[in-house]
């Protein structure tokens, strides 16, 4: 029996299996289907009942809106990507940040040393900085990142360690980085730490990798072969792998010092005899400086061999030199000057090098690893002081006359002073470990710089620390620019030269001054000794300012200014 359509059947509810989750419910009306099915609405269709402006002229539609159009549907009133707002207007545009004429592109090219080309991309904001174009062959899967950052760590501690200012060190880790493909690097150089960071992209985490430098010494030698490595890295005709550059690394840090201890405290002494001439000494007082600065030298080595810190060796290395002078005016001999004596053996300790490289920091914005270099200079300098007070003390109780008012420096010497000059930034080189090839050049430029300094201190008449400042301003230029013809360090050729314009008879007068009880004449030459070391440090610097301004910056375009180290005018 069939039921008719109606009957109780027909009201009996579905289950849940049966009944269509897409069907609609009881007392809802069906739709039609033909308009689901025929017609889609597409989900950048205008919805129904909503209307559009009527588009403007230039406003680029892409079909036409003729007469009788009407609301068109969503196809019709799609805009041209290329067409500008509804709010834009020819008169009055916003501000762009591109400019009109485009932005220039920048070239960093083998023209300049990449010292130049790298301190150029330090100066630059971030978002100025050209994309790297790598010069060293990797990977196919890109750069080891991990290794390329502790290479570029690696070079980082050995130029930190030798001495190099931060923002050359900056500037090599910079350098290495990009050569090897790793973009959006920024390496941070403090006095003891270096740290690197690198972030492969705007949604990836940053890389970042840190070394402690643990003990720093004077190796020019290795510092040239460093430079040399970079220099190669940075080339585009020298390939130089990753495991090529670890290889050289460790070849630079397996090679020996070219001279040997003994050969150091021959050129310590030799240095101090030059000293001791060059303010006025003669042959006795040369041989007598030289023998008390070979002693202190061993007596520091000893020091050191024990584990000390490097106050307590200054400390014993200056007691020497001041025991010889005031042993010679104990005996009473008449030809010999043991202010020369003590003089000399002053301008052996003299931490020149860390002056020079504390101040450059600081001139170039790194204002706390400036802080820290010229820390540790005062306590190496509070270290000679109080060597010296002891010995000097301890002469006064036993009845030296030691005088105070006694003038070293002999003027009708100039050739004589000439060659100590050159005698005493021999010796220096020596001491600093440079390479043989470098030694000449750094002798002739402080033999320079000790004309210039003579012709202005004593026949023009001129005040001392300003003629000292202006040859160490020209130690500065010939400097750098010796190490832009060799593409090298400047340190080598910078740091033995100013050796002879080291404030030690200034240094040994105020401390004579303080033993006898003259506390403000002590004072008064201990501060004309600091003037004369700034002078020399913010000559050099100045120097090497003055050769790179009248340069072509590397990149630069039509005519574009240099740009400032991280500040200007403090704003």
């Amino acid at each position: 029996m069939v039921a008719e359509p109606g009957g109780p059947e027909d009201q009996k509810p579905q289950s849940d299996e049966a009944r269509s989750a897409f069907v609609p419910p009881a007392g809802v009306g069906r739709p039609t289907s033909a308009s689901d099915d025929d017609h889609p609405t597409s989900e950048f269709a205008i919805p129904a009942g909503l209307t559009t402006e009527p588009q403007g002229a230039g406003t680029g539609s892409a079909s036409g809106s003729g007469p009788g159009s009407g609301p068109a549907s969503g196809s019709e009133t799609i805009g041209s990507a290329f067409a500008p707002p509804r709010t834009y207007s020819v008169q009055h545009p916003p501000p762009a940040f591109t400019p009109a004429h485009g932005s220039p592109m920048i070239r960093l090219t083998k023209e300049a040393p990449w010292q130049d080309r790298m301190r150029t991309m330090l100066r630059m904001p971030v978002a100025e900085r050209p994309a790297p174009e790598p010069v060293q062959k990797s990977d196919e899967a890109g750069p080891a990142v991990p290794r390329v950052l502790d290479l570029t760590l690696r070079i980082g501690e050995l130029l930190l360690a030798g001495g190099e200012g931060a923002e050359d060190v900056e500037a090599a880790m910079f350098a290495v980085t990009r050569s090897y493909g790793l973009d959006r690097c920024e390496p941070t150089v403090t006095f003891t730490l270096l740290s690197i960071s690198h972030q492969p992209s705007l949604v990836d985490d940053p890389v970042t990798a840190s070394r402690t430098v643990r003990r720093r010494g004077t190796d020019y030698t290795r510092l040239a072969a460093v430079f040399r490595l970079i220099d190669d890295i940075t080339t585009e005709d020298v390939e130089v792998s990753l495991e090529e550059a670890y290889r050289r690394l460790a070849e630079i840090r397996r090679n020996r010092h070219p001279y040997s201890g003994w050969v150091l405290t021959l050129a310590g002494g030799g240095l101090a005899g030059a000293a001791s001439v060059l303010v006025g000494g003669g042959p006795l007082v040369f041989l007598v400086a030289a023998v008390g600065a070979m002693l202190g030298d061993r007596l520091a080595w000893l020091f050191a061999g024990r584990g000390l810190p490097e106050f307590y060796q200054f400390v014993v290395a200056a007691m020497p030199p001041a025991a010889m002078g005031v042993a010679l005016t104990l005996t009473h001999w008449s030809d010999v000057r043991p202010s020369a004596v003590i003089t000399g053996g002053l301008f052996a300790l003299l931490p020149g090098r860390a002056l020079v490289a504390g101040v450059q920091d600081g001139l170039t914005g790194y204002y706390i690893t400036a802080a820290a270099r010229l820390l540790e200079v005062m306590y190496l300098f509070i270290g000679i002081v109080v060597g010296v007070l002891l010995v000097l003390y301890l002469g006064l109780q036993l009845g030296a006359q030691l005088n105070p008012e006694a003038r070293l420096i002999a003027p009708d010497r100039p050739v004589v002073q000439i060659l100590a000059s050159m005698a005493l930034c021999f010796a220096f080189a020596i001491l600093l470990q440079q390479d043989r090839s470098t030694v000449l050049a750094v002798t002739l430029n402080g033999a320079v710089a000790w004309v210039i300094y003579g012709a202005m201190a004593r026949t023009g008449g001129i005040s001392p620390v300003a003629a000292t400042a202006t040859a160490a301003g020209l130690v500065g230029l010939f400097g750098q620019l010796l190490s832009r013809y060799r593409y090298t360090s400047s340190l080598p050729f910078i740091t033995a030269a100013i050796g002879p314009l080291l404030p030690g008879s200034a240094t040994y007068f105020g401390l004579l001054g303080m033993a006898q009880g003259n506390v403000n004449t002590g004072l008064a030459s201990l501060s004309t000794a600091v003037a004369t070391a700034l002078a020399i440090a913010i000559g050099v610097n100045l120097g090497s300012e003055i050769s790179r301004l009248f340069m072509r910056v590397p990149g630069a375009v039509g005519g574009a200014n240099r740009r400032a180290a991280k500040r200007t005018r403090g704003f």
